[in-house]
């Protein structure tokens, strides 16, 4: 390895703004409990009822885990390094954020692929739907989901790991991510460059416009449905529509042009790491009835009955 004269980086995180530093110390901390509060209530709601045999809330709920996995690897240090003099961070521990960053946003990624496949199902084969989404059809789905993720997010740090770093040590980000690392590297990386907008950025191009096409085909089979199912469907369905399209978009922005664009590769980062989270309990709790009736029985049961 070629980093022997560096043992840690600086993240220049945000902006240098004093009193925007401790603003955003308060926003991002109430974003990043309502992300905890919202996700993990999903996720006990699904949990503790019936709503767990269901195959679109199997994947829900692990949704809801990856993102609290996944905000977690960023919104702590983002937090806690807006109101500290100097943000260093070691190498080794660069390494770990960026390979969990990428594990739990990629394991996201398929879920949501797997979500898509689900409906689809549900939609368009109504007549073998538990056929085809039975219970062991679930797990291989999520098991090929963490396992494209590591073996994605794998790439990312043998990728990293054999550059030599033996100059600036500054990351113009606030996580360490592989462009940034990449512009700090004493090599030229411009191959390197094209790998990761191949590898990273055309999974995200392809899995997107496959997800659209998805939709697209759900979609024009609704047509053909009677008013109330076809109402059901279309609400389900435009929750996962506007999930994907606050994940993906900013996702493409990032990886897929080039790595010059670090300081706009920030704040669209803050999209998928922050903001999406945040909405995707909104999302799937306010237009979905199944999941308000399941959160009216288990946490707001009546007590007017009690000790009678």
């Amino acid at each position: 390895m070629g980093h022997e004269n560096i043992t840690e980086f600086i993240l220049l995180g945000l902006f240098n703004d004093e009193d925007a530093k401790v603003t955003c110390f308060v926003v991002f901390s109430l974003c990043y409990i309502v992300i905890l509060s919202g996700n993990l209530f999903i996720l006990l709601t699904i949990r503790g009822s019936c709503l767990r045999e269901q195959p679109m809330y199997f994947f829900l709920s692990y949704l809801s885990f990856m993102d609290v996995c996944f905000t977690s690897t960023v919104a702590p240090r983002l937090i806690t390094d807006l109101l500290a003099a100097q943000n260093t961070i070691s190498y080794d521990s660069c390494l770990a954020q960026m390979f969990y960053a990428h594990f739990f946003g990629a394991t996201e990624m398929f879920i949501l692929v797997a979500m898509a496949y689900d409906r689809y199902a549900a939609i368009c084969r109504p007549l073998h739907y538990m056929v085809i989404m039975n219970r062991q059809v679930c797990y291989v789905l999520l098991m090929a989901s963490i396992l494209g993720a590591f073996l994605h997010s794998i790439l990312q740090v043998l990728i990293i790991i054999d550059l030599p770093f033996c100059g600036p040590n500054k990351i113009d980000h606030y996580f360490c991510d592989i462009f940034p690392l990449l512009k700090l590297a004493c090599t030229d990386t411009s191959l390197l460059v094209l790998v990761v907008i191949t590898t990273t950025g055309m999974i995200s191009v392809v899995t997107f416009v496959a997800l659209v096409i998805s939709y697209i085909i759900i979609l024009s089979t609704l047509r053909t449905r009677s008013s109330q199912s076809c109402r059901k469907a279309l609400s389900t369905c435009s929750s996962h529509i506007t999930v994907v399209f606050l994940f993906f978009l900013p996702l493409i922005f990032t990886y897929v042009p080039t790595a010059d664009s670090v300081s706009n590769d920030k704040v669209f980062a803050l999209f998928y790491t922050m903001f999406a989270p945040m909405f995707n309990p909104f999302i799937y709790t306010l237009r979905n009835t199944d999941m308000k009736n399941a959160m009216r029985k288990m946490w707001c049961r009546d007590t007017r009955f009690e000790g009678k």
